[in-house]
């Protein structure tokens, strides 16, 4: 309770100096240094006082790393935000990896590939971490931005050939099951595929009724459920949708567009939040018709999609526009934070929920904030008290019910916390509020601030969006 209030009082202050960080680092008082730099407004400090600070803070990572990866892992993230340096990065990375945070990471690790281009170590360090997780083909692409004249230039291009050799594997396993499933579809005689469980894969209950089998590997393999639908399956996602009289070419073609757009929508939301879905989801694709035959002409009508009964469900997704693919990083965030909170994803805040969501594909479509005319009809509503406060959007029901401005002021609610401490507190923050804690505890914990507090700064900066 002590360490609680000192954070809340040094939240409420002014960052202290630079000197105040030096200081600190020189007598090795870590903690105190944290609790000194964990909260505030860093936009408010000059830029090298920024570098001095984030400095400070890394020398007590990298002093910790071995003893206590947990407070190395915490000092880093702080430094980071002050500072994106590499030898910050490469701290937190290495902390995230003794803490088993391999999302964390591998976030780290992205982030410095595209700051520090020339340092090496990123490009090899996230080659090594995909090859761990056998994306061959996602190494191969890191191993071969490391410099060759760089120090890592010979391991990178040891493991970058390594890399390639089970790509081309990989690529060659695809197409056999390819020219297999021709020759089950267009020749007599030929073996059919069993569309049984293999017995290293667990089978999945949905809404539509059974689904596919998920496969544990990341290897896509296609069949057909007992309902009819085509199937797609890897260790990420169980694809579904109804077969609509498709040839077998025009379901390659079609299945292989859905898996280009769910993996992009899995690496986007990697990359940006830290975490990742960890079991399989499913996906369940509708045409218009379709759609409307299972949620009701008013749903098909205002929905792009939804995550229903552990499934991301999309509406219209005959064709894969910009849109459909944004869709899919909304709702599969969705799917994340279910999986993150242990199925607990219901007992979010709605505005917690839907913002995170919203928040991501606002980034994922280039966007750091809601589009211009939702901005003036914000601004708008806020001058006239229209809003609804944070607190009444916790509940599911007000909040769709002004669904035209909730979810934009829930993405800035959370653009507003990403600025005050990065993904990794909000996740952090995220979880407390999952399991069961009281939110307003945990915004003063995490964020030196009531929900009150937060809403003010929420209409603050929507006031001022337009400016």
């Amino acid at each position: 309770m002590r360490t609680l209030l000192l954070a809340l009082l040094i939240a409420a202050a002014p960052p202290p100096s630079a000197q105040k960080a030096k200081e600190l680092a020189a007598r090795r008082a870590w903690e105190e240094l944290y609790l000194a730099f964990a909260a505030g407004d860093v936009a408010g400090v000059p830029e090298a006082q920024r570098r001095t600070i984030s400095g400070a803070l890394l020398k007590g990572c990298e002093a910790l790393l071995v003893e206590d990866a947990v407070m190395a892992y915490s000092l880093s993230e702080r430094a980071v935000v002050f500072d994106a340096s590499a030898g910050a990065l490469k701290c937190l990375a290495r902390s995230a990896r003794k803490t088993d945070q391999r999302a964390a990471a591998e976030a780290a690790l992205r982030k410095g590939l595209e700051r520090h281009p020339k340092d090496g170590a990123f490009g090899l360090e996230l080659g090594k971490l995909l090859l761990e997780e056998q994306d061959a083909a996602g190494a191969l692409t890191v191993l071969e931005k490391v410099p060759p004249r760089s120090r890592e230039g010979a391991e990178a291009k040891r493991l970058a050939q390594q890399a390639r050799a089970q790509a081309n594997e990989e690529g060659a396993a695809r197409q056999e099951a390819e020219r297999i499933e021709k020759l089950m579809h267009g020749k007599p005689g030929a073996r059919r595929r069993s569309t049984s469980a293999p017995p290293d894969v667990r089978t999945a209950e949905g809404r539509d009724g059974p689904s596919d089998t998920r496969a544990v590997s990341l290897s896509y393999e296609s069949s057909t459920d007992s309902l009819g639908m085509r199937t797609r399956s890897n260790g990420r996602f169980v694809i579904r949708y109804f077969n609509n009289e498709r040839d077998f070419s025009q379901r390659a073609e079609y299945e292989g567009r859905v898996v280009d757009a769910l993996e992009e929508a899995y690496a986007f939301t990697r990359s940006f939040l830290g975490e990742a879905r960890e079991s399989p989801v499913d996906v369940v694709l509708y045409t218009r018709d379709e759609f409307r035959f299972h949620y009701g002409p008013a749903k098909a009508q205002g929905l792009a999609g939804l995550y229903a009964d552990d499934a991301i469900r999309i509406n219209d997704a005959e064709e894969l526009t910009q849109q459909t693919r944004a869709t899919l990083v909304h709702e599969y965030v969705h799917a994340v934070l279910d999986d993150f909170c242990e199925k607990r994803g219901h007992q979010l805040p709605t505005w917690l929920n839907e913002g995170m969501a919203e928040f991501v594909e606002w980034r994922y479509l280039g966007r750091d904030d809601q589009v211009w005319f939702l901005q003036d009809a914000l601004m708008g509503a806020a001058r006239a008290n229209k809003l609804p406060s944070l607190a009444a959007m916790a509940d599911r029901k007000v909040f769709y019910t002004h669904e035209h401005y909730a979810y934009a002021k829930a993405a800035v609610a959370v653009k507003e916390l990403i600025a005050r401490g990065g993904t990794g507190r909000l996740l952090t923050f995220t979880r407390e509020v999952c399991g069961g804690s009281p939110l307003d505890e945990e915004l003063r914990e995490h964020y030196g601030k009531t929900l009150a507090a937060l809403d003010e700064d929420v209409r603050n900066t929507i006031m001022n969006s337009r400016k």
